[in-house]
């Protein structure tokens, strides 16, 4: 690794928009296509630059090793499950509420490190970064303009989406040894192995003729928000480190809430605003313990 250069910093943003761009794209795709076939076509697309690059590169892919159970397992938790969830969410929320609730994925991930590792426990700082993080979502929750009794539980299940990809980064512990590559392509084989019985039977994609706009934002969203932004993940990560890919939670909900408002025109209220500047500064905190 080596100390961050400009090149860094631009590639890290690119990083963000490209994440963020995912959440007022899932909402343009929700108008054409249900939540199971969104989950399948993203991961369906997103395993196609992912596994030509590990053919590029001679990297082995162990879907169907002795360790299958455990890649099956982390592509159910950490791909279906949250794809399912915030396309589901989304669909009945503003695509800038789904961008400010993931990004507490750090803040979850702080609370089960606690837990499950022996080098994440709590101490004032943390604790106190959580209880600012969490207090901004709650606060989030409290825009009854944004949130009520018509949306309240597709808010909840995308806030459940992030917490699934924290679960998912705890099980990937158990097979850090191998290369990240390989993890990526093979926990993405089985999410298409599982997603695809259920698309099929379920909600029959094949029926509907979905919009330009839609068949566009489902493509990005899997050959660019999933299969690239995982590859430009690697680059920073093997360039600058995790602590240095990690800031990339800061930038996220901002240009989401901002992408959102350009291609969408989402409002963006005051309380939206305060939860955003709450979240951030737990994460601030949360990492600054670290």
């Amino acid at each position: 690794m080596r100390q961050p250069k400009l090149i860094d910093y631009i590639l890290l943003t690119i990083l963000a928009i490209i994440w963020a761009s995912a959440f007022f794209n899932i909402k343009i795709a929700t108008e054409s296509f249900g939540p199971i076939t969104i989950a399948f076509l993203r991961v369906f697309f997103g395993s196609i630059p992912v596994l030509l690059l590990c053919f590029y590169k001679k990297i082995k892919i162990e879907a169907f090793s002795k360790d299958w159970h455990w890649f099956a397992t982390i592509g159910f938790v950490n791909l279906v499950l949250p794809f399912f969830l915030i396309a589901y969410g989304i669909k009945s929320v503003q695509s800038n509420l789904a961008a400010i609730l993931m990004s507490t994925t750090p803040l979850s991930s702080t609370v089960l490190g606690h837990f499950y590792t022996k080098n994440e426990q709590f101490n004032i700082v943390k604790t106190f970064g959580i209880l600012i993080g969490f207090s901004g979502i709650i606060y989030l929750f409290s825009d009854n303009f944004l949130i009520n009794d018509n949306n309240f539980i597709s808010a909840l299940l995308i806030l459940l989406g992030s917490t699934c990809y924290v679960i998912g980064g705890v099980l990937t512990l158990k097979i850090s040894k191998k290369k990240n590559e390989n993890v990526t392509g093979s926990i993405l084989i089985w999410a298409v192995l599982i997603l695809l019985p259920l698309a099929s039977i379920i909600e029959k994609p094949w029926d509907s003729i979905p919009s330009i706009q839609s068949s566009i934002s489902i493509v990005y969203l899997g050959v660019v928000s999933t299969g690239m932004a995982w590859l430009l993940r690697f680059k920073i990560l093997k360039d600058n480190g995790l602590i240095f890919q990690s800031q990339v939670s800061y930038l996220i909900p901002i240009f989401g809430i901002i992408l959102s408002y350009i291609f969408l025109g989402e409002l963006i209220t005051s309380k939206i605003l305060g939860s955003l500047i709450a979240v951030l500064v737990g994460l601030y905190f949360v990492k600054k313990a670290k």
